[in-house]
């Protein structure tokens, strides 16, 4: 077998590995779904009025907070993933894999693989949800498949944060840590007003934050003032590639300390 075919079968084996617990936990996913959905049925209802402010780009406040509770959902799917490797580690599995030969950034590859595919189940309930509800696509396939990589993105990037938190701290109890850093990146933009409504010190912050263009990239599905277009598209790209870069960067110097 060449290096590359091993390679490939140990990511693949972790990818399976890691997609067994949504067939062997049946609820598992189900948190990653319902607390997105409950969100977007509360803030909507509680929010609606925003929308017939004159600068709103929306006549509909459920098509802005549509995409927010996408990538809530994915980031919560991708976040599990660093979740799991705590509890590897803390119960010894993690320490087989290192005696293994296989290369070290597989370690990660595989679960990273595995919260792009679990992303995909939220993403699409949540948006088959706000469809029922009335939410119309407005960026036809473009825009819905700006969508999609976003949330696919965004779940890459919680992912990549949730494992360097679980190689830091080596245990469980990181858990609530990985999901609050998933709520604060989403909740310190744009989230629920667009830029130009902002006021104070998220005024402020807000233009900072990468989760901003992410939010912009998804919402050229169902927001009509946000056109769907290159120039909507490549500063959500850009914010997704840093964050994953500097995530796994980190998550990598922290594994290579983890095994000597």
């Amino acid at each position: 077998m060449t290096g590359a075919a091993y390679a490939l079968g140990v990511g693949a084996a972790l990818w399976r590995r890691a997609l067994l617990e949504i067939a062997r936990v049946r609820g598992g996913l189900l948190p990653t779904i319902i607390a997105p959905i409950i969100f977007l049925l509360g803030t909507a209802g509680q929010f609606d009025r925003l929308s017939d402010l004159s600068d709103f780009p929306t006549s509909s406040y459920l098509a802005w907070i549509l995409p927010l509770s996408c990538l809530q959902g994915a980031g919560f799917a991708g976040g599990a993933v660093g979740a799991n490797l705590a509890r590897d580690i803390e119960q010894g599995w993690f320490d087989r894999l290192l005696t293994s030969p296989a290369p070290r950034p597989l370690l990660l590859l595989g679960p990273v693989l595995a919260a792009m595919t679990r992303a995909l189940l939220p993403t699409t309930v949540i948006l088959t949800a706000g469809l029922v509800l009335g939410v119309s696509l407005t960026g036809d396939l473009y825009g819905l498949l700006a969508l999609y990589v976003a949330a696919v993105g965004f779940a890459v990037v919680a992912a990549l944060w949730g494992m360097t938190l679980a190689l830091w701290a080596r245990s469980q109890q990181v858990g609530p840590l990985i999901q609050n850093g998933v709520f604060l990146a989403v909740f310190l933009s744009t989230a629920y007003t667009p830029e130009v409504l902002l006021q104070g010190w998220l005024a402020t912050f807000a233009p900072y934050n990468p989760t901003t263009y992410v939010l912009e990239l998804a919402r050229q599905a169902t927001v009509a003032g946000i056109e769907p277009s290159w120039a909507n598209t490549w500063p959500g790209l850009l914010a997704l590639a840093g964050m994953g870069l500097l995530w796994g960067l980190v998550a990598l110097r922290l594994l290579r300390r983890f095994s000597r």
